[in-house]
């Protein structure tokens, strides 16, 4: 017997679950059609960095192959003729130039890079801001925790040998945060770290012992968010003063070494500074900024007091500046990123200004 539908009865409706949500949603993330979908916009990246990376570069490149993604820093190492890189990952490594080294090409087979320091001592920290001492044949690196920013340590190596020669530490758990990041040398042997966190200046004598802190209120940014990334790039100036980059901000100071460290702001014209990483003297009147656009010349005729942006690079659109370096008088900019797989080839471009 068939029970008759009255056109008023309801018939109560199940109530989705969390499983049934959870079901529907991996149908749909699972279905043909959104994972062709998905194919299909990574793929427009990776298409756009494949042409860019064929493309023929402006200027002179040196490629090098490697075996980690990121290179914070390159500087070139005159005496022996190669490029000291530093490893995110932790370590040092050489890419050493051919004898006869064509700077007209930049379609000649990548470069090798060969790993000439791998410290157990700094396991599990990255080694960024690198400055090479020729006076003292030695070079010097910065290391830190980059991901919970409780140490920093200062290392210097022999670069014939690759002897540790010291090993200086910076900060320790017990500290406030820092970020150690770059590093330069004075004249008689002194190297200067900065602290990008903290916004501080770690002073380190020739034989590793720590001397000082410099502060200074100037040195932090009025709005909080700037200070997210503060003094990075470091270069010491022969004459006896210290100049430094603020990234977020764009800041750039001269600290007066002859005068107890005083701090004052380069009034800088004709451009930003902002997104500015490391820092090159191309001369006393003339400095190099890597960071984003990837490179800006600043020009100073007063000592530093003030300076000009008087010129800009743009390099790779795919790949990050980080560090700048001069080889025989050219710039030179190192991009941080690798790309390919296994290996990553890296790239050290001449930027023109």
């Amino acid at each position: 017997m068939q029970v008759p539908f009255h056109k008023y009865t309801t018939i109560p409706l199940q109530q989705p679950t969390p499983k049934l949500f959870f079901s529907l949603s991996h149908m749909a993330l699972c279905s043909p059609r959104f994972l062709t979908l998905l194919l299909l916009l990574s793929a427009i990246p990776i298409g756009i960095i494949v042409t860019l990376e064929r493309a023929q570069p402006a200027t002179h490149v040196y490629h090098y192959h490697s075996s980690g993604w990121f290179r914070e820093c390159a500087k070139w190492d005159s005496h022996h003729r190669r490029f000291i890189v530093s490893f995110f990952e932790g370590g040092l490594g050489q890419v050493k130039l051919p004898e006869k080294d064509s700077e007209s090409s930049s379609s000649s087979p990548p470069l090798e890079e060969a790993t000439v320091v791998k410290d157990a001592h700094l396991a599990g920290n990255a080694s960024l801001g690198i400055a090479i001492d020729p006076p003292r044949n030695r070079v010097l690196v910065v290391n830190a925790d980059v991901i919970g920013n409780r140490y920093g340590a200062l290392a210097a190596y022999d670069l014939s040998t690759w002897n540790r020669l010291f090993l200086t530490q910076l900060s320790s758990p017990s500290d406030e945060k820092s970020f150690a990041d770059d590093v330069a040398v004075d004249a008689e042997g002194n190297a200067y770290v900065t602290d990008i966190k903290g916004n501080k200046i770690w002073k380190v004598g020739v034989e590793g012992k720590l001397i000082s802190i410099i502060r200074n209120p100037l040195f932090s940014a009025k709005e909080w968010y700037k200070n997210l990334v503060g003094l990075n790039g470091i270069v010491y100036h022969p004459d006896g003063f210290l100049i430094v980059i603020h990234t977020f901000s764009g800041n750039l100071f001269k600290i007066d070494l002859t005068k107890g460290e005083e701090v004052k702001i380069i009034k800088v014209k004709g451009g930003t500074l902002s997104f500015g990483d490391g820092l090159e003297l191309l001369s006393p009147t003339k400095l190099v900024v890597a960071g984003n656009p990837s490179g800006r010349l600043v020009e100073s005729s007063d000592g530093w007091n003030t300076a000009s942006v008087v010129g800009t690079f743009s390099g790779p659109k795919h790949r990050l500046a980080s560090a700048a370096t001069v080889k025989e008088g050219k710039v030179y900019l190192n991009h941080m990123v690798g790309i390919g797989y296994p290996k990553k080839k890296h790239a050290i471009v001449e930027a023109v200004f």
